[in-house]
């Protein structure tokens, strides 16, 4: 596991042995939002010498008022988007190893959000990431999970012209009862909206279920560069399509993590 927090991972750990005594978990520290903390986790986990399979992209933050990540690029699109595109390129040559010596096929999961379609105009906004005059923090997050959506995309079709045994989907989880909008919603108001309309949130198990789905069942093998929800492929806003646009993508965010 990857984790800002040390301390919540242990307890996080011990739940996970206490009822699977066989698994084995181990905690790293790792900081989506830093470059310098995802290269220093890329370089200790390799560093171990530990097989990488499966790679879950999964952190994400919501609705953050204007800020600037320590690399100066605006906070959601630098945590959501640009961490997981360096951690994913730092381990690229791990995982083609351990599928080459295994034989069995890689998995990326990326985690992305329905909310990808509501991005700004244009999609992504190469010359205006950090413009904090016409940042608005929804159309803000969207931006970065329709990132998700291409980075996921480029990768795979990358990946077929390779011909490697590695697939890559995105994945919308639905909407989960979790903290992540605590910077957008009002606590008191989420607390309200979270005990009246609870039936139309997911828990936090149902949340993980397609992203272990895409990440784990044979149903899914060598399926890559598919969107999924609710545990099957689904239809991707139409910016999520745009060949063109994930290539120009994946060319700023390499510029962006030189």
């Amino acid at each position: 596991m990857g984790v800002r927090n040390l301390v919540t991972a242990k307890d996080v750990k011990e739940e996970i042995l206490e009822e699977y005594p066989s698994a084995k978990v181990d905690a790293m520290e790792l900081d989506l939002s830093s470059m310098a903390s995802v290269r220093k986790f890329a370089s200790d986990f390799i560093s171990s010498g530990l097989p990488l399979n499966i790679l879950i992209n999964n952190a994400g933050i919501f609705g953050t008022p204007f800020m600037l990540s320590q690399d100066n690029i605006e906070l959601q699109f630098a945590t959501n988007h640009v961490g997981h595109f360096l951690l994913t390129n730092l381990l690229l040559d791990t995982m083609k190893k351990t599928t080459h010596e295994s034989k069995r096929e890689g998995r990326i999961v990326i985690v992305t959000s329905c909310a990808h379609r509501l991005s700004y105009r244009g999609g992504i906004r190469f010359d205006k990431i950090n413009d904090e005059s016409s940042y608005r923090k929804f159309c803000a997050y969207a931006q970065s999970k329709l990132a998700n959506v291409l980075h996921a995309n480029e990768l795979a079709r990358r990946f077929k012209e390779e011909e490697v045994d590695i697939t890559v989907n995105s994945v919308h989880p639905g909407t989960i009862i979790t903290n992540i909008d605590r910077y957008y919603v009002n606590p008191g108001l989420a607390a309200v909206l979270k005990k009246f309309i609870s039936f139309a949130f997911k828990n936090a198990e149902q949340g993980a279920s397609t992203t272990c789905y895409v990440a784990l069942h044979p149903e899914v093998k060598g399926l890559s560069g598919e969107y999924f929800a609710d545990n099957k492929i689904a239809k991707v806003g139409s910016r999520g399509r745009d060949i063109e646009l994930a290539k120009k993508l994946w060319d700023f965010s390499m510029n962006l993590i030189k």
